[in-house]
Parts: structure tokens; sequence; C-alpha cells
């Protein structure tokens, strides 16, 4: 951790202190650096992939439960139907359609926060754990 500290000061110490005159497009150069190429690196690696950014609209309302980023990352974020079935204390159960077709079923207990999700049609389990 200190050393990417000392390499965030270093490159924002370079940055800053870059005296770079315009170039002929108006456009200021930016010297790199390995620190700044590491860092830019990092920063690309930190950032979510497309389908962790974007939510459908239709599942805005469940994009706020526990199991629902595990869910979406195990089956895809393509234009699913979640379907509650069953919430209550100690589970919650979805039903997920693809095109008014059932594709998954989801439990999650909630005590335990395990999560299991299930191919209806012919693929069984396809995750079963405890998500954080």
């Amino acid at each position: 951790m200190n050393k990417s500290m000392i390499a965030l000061i270093a490159a924002a110490m370079l940055t800053a202190c870059n005296n770079d005159k315009a170039d002929e497009n108006g456009e200021k150069s930016i010297q790199t650096t390995d620190e700044n190429q590491t860092q830019t690196e990092n920063e690309q690696q930190k950032q979510p992939t497309q389908t962790e950014t974007q939510t459908s609209p239709k599942h805005e309302k469940w994009s706020s439960l526990p199991e629902y980023d595990k869910i979406t990352e195990q089956i895809g974020n393509e234009d699913y139907t979640f379907n509650k079935e069953t919430d209550n204390d100690g589970k919650r159960v979805f039903l997920i359609e693809l095109n008014g077709e059932k594709q998954y079923k989801t439990v999650f207990v909630k005590n335990t926060n395990r999560l299991k999700i299930i191919k209806i049609n012919g693929g069984g389990e396809i995750y079963n754990g405890i998500i954080k």
C-alpha cells in the first residue's frame, strides 16, 4: 500500500509540475512516466465492467438486493424479467424469465447469505455460495 501511495503522490507531483508548452493543435502534451502508466493501468482495472454499471430498467427495483450483483454476474445482464415467487423472513425466491420462458430460479437464504442459482432447462445448479 505504501508503494502505491508513493506512486500516486509522485504521479500527482509530476503532473502538477509539468510546464510543457501547448503543441501546434493547442493541446497540452503530457509527459508519460512509468508511475503514470502504472496508475492508469490500475485505474482501468478498478473500473467496473459494462454489465456492472448498466442496470436494465426492468431490474432497477431489484438492483439494491444483496444477491442481485451475483445473479447478474452468473447469468448475464440481458433483459431478464425477475418474478418474485417468495420473499419472507427466511428466504427470497425469484423465477427469472427471458422472452416469456423461465430460465433460472434463484434462492437467497437471508440468515446465511447463501445464494443458489439453478438453470431450469437442464442446466442444473450453476451457483451455490455465500455472498458478502
